[in-house]
């Protein structure tokens, strides 16, 4: 599939009264709107009939990542504040999952806070009380240029994980223009939140409470999880009227055997909870397409890998299995890779067919992927949200969109 014309960033803009935009969350979890499209009808529900409004046999795939307190904050000895804002794992390894489980020193790329007061190779340090004991957290300034920040601490009897918990702050979206509460360490969270590495929340699983996953069984509609690590990345705006020439930011993903077993005998719907599982789903689609062209074997989706030549374009069903064949060849119980791939108008969605989300920024690349999931008809919807007084952005309401054209 080739790019015939790229789209105009001017075209995905709408009007978003600043009163609209959720600046805190509804008290309980569930009581947001939902909007219903399907084939050019919009239906205005709550967020609590959900399960009735998914058919039997369904499969919903959510993204069980889990937010950290990735704003850190130290003070020089001159008063002068320095924030460290975690952005991805560079030593011992680029793991996710394994700097979280760590209790050794560490090296992240970061954003910097009043980097200017920084000096390279200087040793800042705070002290945090945790489980009736001190612990003494420094941070060095390793390379300015590149953002790198060395970290450790002692006792090191805790993982990093516990250490950020403790002393971090939570990365609420800066269109929030707010600071983060107390309360925002448990709202900014899904209800299965289960591994950490996120700087962002995904949004469209926070309506999600108990109760809903009860319904969703009692009604046969299965569930499953996969893990995609939510970078600051995903606020960055486009800059560009060309949207291609849009930097898009890599992600880390992690899909177990069973992920793939299921997907391939899904029957029904397969609905994406949040746009991190549709990338990371159709992202996979695309790593069984590299293999069986003899691409690469290497689980890295490029921006524009969707929009290139193949030999041969597969099937959901024969993707998958290329990408289970060689995970058993390679003696594989779970499969991690990264994607940054970029969906806007033109793109064919080759998993997915429902896709559940809140509603996003104008001119956004979340806007980008919404308007070629509904076919250009994303104005539409967005004009009866606003018209019918919708919550905005990451505590806002809902939509449950449905696309019947997969290839």
């Amino acid at each position: 599939m080739c790019i015939k014309s790229a789209p105009k960033l001017q075209d995905y803009f709408y009007e978003l009264p600043d009163e609209f935009i959720a600046k805190y969350p509804l008290e309980h979890r569930d009581s947001s709107k939902l909007l219903h499209y399907e084939n050019g009808s919009i239906l205005h529900k709550q967020f609590t009939n959900i399960a009735e409004l998914i058919p039997e046999s369904s499969h919903l795939v959510f993204n069980n990542t889990k937010v950290i307190p990735a704003r850190l904050h130290f003070r020089k000895p001159t008063g002068a504040k320095i924030e460290i804002f975690l952005l991805n794992p560079l030593l011992p390894s680029t793991l996710i999952q394994q700097s979280m489980e760590s209790k050794g020193p560490l090296t992240w790329k970061c954003m910097i806070g009043n980097l200017k007061r920084w000096k390279e190779n200087e040793q800042l340090s705070c002290e945090i009380d945790l489980n009736e004991t001190t612990y003494s957290i420094q941070a060095k300034l390793i390379n300015r240029e590149n953002r790198e920040v060395e970290l450790s601490w002692s006792p090191d009897d805790i993982s990093f994980a516990e250490l950020v918990e403790a002393s971090g702050e939570v990365p609420l979206p800066p269109y929030l223009n707010r600071e983060a509460e107390e309360d925002d360490k448990l709202r900014y969270q899904t209800v299965y939140s289960d591994k950490e590495g996120a700087v962002a929340a995904p949004t469209a699983g926070l309506h999600f409470t108990d109760k809903t996953f009860e319904e969703l069984k009692s009604n046969g509609i299965s569930v499953e999880y996969l893990t995609l690590h939510t970078g600051a990345g995903t606020f960055q705006p486009i800059k560009h009227n060309n949207v291609i020439e849009h930097p898009m930011h890599s992600e880390q993903m992690v899909f177990s055997k069973q992920n793939i077993l299921n997907l391939i005998s899904a029957k029904g719907n397969i609905i994406a909870v949040g746009t991190t599982s549709m990338r990371s789903l159709e992202s996979l689609y695309w790593f069984g397409v590299y293999l069986i062209n003899g691409y690469s074997d290497t689980f890295r989706i490029e921006k524009l890998a969707p929009y290139q030549e193949y030999a041969k374009l597969p099937g959901k069903v024969e993707s998958l299995e290329a990408v289970l064949q060689w995970m058993e060849k390679n003696n594989m119980g779970q499969l991690i890779g990264t994607t940054e791939i970029f969906i806007f108008p033109g793109y064919q969605f080759k998993l997915c067919n429902g896709l559940i989300t809140n509603f996003h920024q104008p001119g956004s690349t979340l806007i980008l992927l919404v308007a070629a999931f509904t076919h250009g008809n994303w104005k539409e919807i967005y004009k009866e949200a606003v018209n019918n007084k919708y919550r905005f952005l990451s505590y806002g309401d809902s939509s449950l969109l449905w696309n019947n054209k997969l290839t």
